[in-house]
């Protein structure tokens, strides 16, 4: 391995160790109590060496937030492509949403974390940066409902449809908390998918018609 190389790994490495401790420490301190000499402490690093990669504590927690939500939309974008009709590439879709919350659940409780009160930390240009993410997630989704909805719907019809379908994901996820109580009788992913078939089997979501 060349110099080149080898200071790109070590580069990406503390980038790694400072968004761990960081990922720590929201946890379990939450953002106000939480500072970069904290995290520079957890992480091993210097605070200078932090401030070489991060302007601040706000540029490094959406940081966070842009890695949870690149990692989802990669998701989201290969069932969508591996799907054969748009009801199905819906259904490959809602499943990869659940199988992100499970296999990376840091990422996917720090996206919860933000969207109860992104404005208590981001600044409006860090929310615009992070909303990036956020919305090539739902071009995805977009453009299989252009697929799949009637044909006379409009754009702006399509995007409600679109809003509608993530928020009931991601509010029968939230949900999922009450496994032990509420949903003690229920198989979880199968009344996750049964949420799913009661939106994609609306009259909406029909072939076009030529």
């Amino acid at each position: 391995m060349g110099l080149i190389e080898r200071r790109e790994r070590e580069k990406r490495q503390r980038r790694e160790q400072i968004l761990n401790a960081a990922r720590g420490l929201l946890f379990r301190k939450g953002i106000d109590a939480t500072s970069m000499n904290q995290i520079a402490r957890d992480a091993e690093l210097s605070v200078g060496t932090l401030y070489l990669y991060f302007r601040n504590k706000e540029s490094l927690f959406a940081a966070l937030q842009e890695e949870g939500l690149d990692l989802l939309y990669t998701k989201i974008q290969e069932e969508s492509e591996q799907g054969s009709t748009p009801r199905e590439k819906l259904e490959r879709m809602a499943l990869a949403y659940l199988d992100f919350s499970e296999e990376h659940r840091k990422y996917f409780d720090i996206m919860n974390y933000f969207l109860a009160a992104p404005e208590i930390l981001f600044s409006s240009r860090l929310k615009s940066r992070v909303d990036k993410h956020a919305k090539r997630i739902l071009s995805v989704i977009e453009s299989v409902l252009k697929e799949g909805v009637l044909k006379e719907t409009d754009e702006r019809e399509i995007r409600r449809l679109a809003i509608v379908f993530c928020s009931t994901l991601h509010g029968m996820l939230q949900f999922k908390k009450f496994q032990n109580t509420v949903l003690q009788d229920e198989d979880f992913r199968d009344l996750y998918r049964y949420s799913c078939g009661c939106i994609i089997t609306s009259d909406l979501f029909q072939p076009p018609k030529c």
